[in-house]
């Protein structure tokens, strides 16, 4: 396989997670279909470009990849690139993080009862 053609897959796999997760779409009819989806499997998977990009890459993984082990090996890492990618265009947003909380630590932890 040519570089160009991981290159050109890679755009693919971002642009079209992109569209499907973030774009409202004509008369907003992606942000609808989203909504409908709430619940469902593909409702978490179209609130996330990184899962969607792996759903994405897998076909087209399989029509670039000329054999068998190229196609495991280029599924995720057209999802990588495209992940990358995304981190590159949008670096001004920072990544949504879990907040994690602690409870208060006690000073005599031998002593509990």
């Amino acid at each position: 396989m040519h570089i160009y053609w991981f290159i050109l897959g890679s755009l693919t796999v971002w642009r079209i997670s992109y569209l499907l997760t973030i774009e409202t779409g004509p008369r907003d009819v992606l942000a609808t279909l989203r909504n409908r989806l709430v619940g469902r499997f593909w409702g978490g998977v179209t609130g996330c470009l990184y899962c969607m990009s792996i759903w994405i890459a897998a076909p087209l993984a399989w029509m670039l990849g000329e054999s068998r082990a190229e196609c495991l090996l280029l599924w995720p890492a057209l999802s990588a690139a495209a992940i990358a990618t995304e981190r590159l265009v949008h670096r001004d947003h920072p990544l949504a993080t879990t907040l994690y909380y602690e409870d208060k630590e006690e000073l005599d932890v031998l002593r509990q009862e």
